[in-house]
C-alpha cells in the first residue's frame, strides 16, 4: 500500500506517493518551458517580451500559464513598475534560484548527450 502524503508540513514527503502533493512540483518543474524560463531568468529579471523571445517556440498563451503557475508555487516573484505602457518583470525568488542549479545541469546533460539519444524511437 502506497504512502499517503497530505498538504501538511512534515518530516516525510514522498513523490512516488499518489496523494503526495510534491507530484505537482516535480509536473510543474520537470516542464520544458518551466526548466527553460528558469533558466532564462538565471541572469537576472526578465520582461515578458525578453522571455518569450529567449524561448523559441512558447506561445504566449503558455508562456503566461507558466510563468502564473511559478509564481504561485513561490519560485518566480512578477513585480509590476506603474509606466505606459505596463512594465513587468519576472525574477527568481531564493526558492527559484535554489532549484536552478539543478535544472542547469539537466539541460547541460541533455545538450552533451544528445548525440547519444537515439532520435528515432
Amino acid at each position: 500500500m502506497g504512502t499517503l502524503c497530505t498538504n501538511e508540513r512534515h518530516d516525510h514527503h514522498d513523490v512516488y506517493a499518489a496523494q503526495c502533493p510534491c507530484r505537482d512540483v516535480l509536473d510543474l518543474l520537470a516542464n520544458k518551458w518551466s526548466a527553460l524560463a528558469i533558466g532564462a531568468m538565471e541572469e537576472g529579471p526578465q520582461r515578458f517580451g525578453a522571455l518569450q523571445r529567449r524561448l523559441e517556440g512558447v506561445s504566449p498563451k503558455v508562456l503566461t500559464a507558466t510563468l502564473r503557475r511559478l509564481e504561485d508555487k513561490g519560485f518566480v516573484e512578477r513585480t509590476v513598475y506603474p509606466a505606459v505602457p505596463l512594465h513587468v518583470e519576472y525574477a527568481l525568488t531564493a526558492l527559484g534560484r535554489s532549484v536552478a542549479d539543478p535544472l542547469a545541469r539537466l539541460r547541460t546533460w541533455v545538450e552533451d548527450h544528445m548525440d547519444d539519444i537515439d532520435a528515432t524511437g
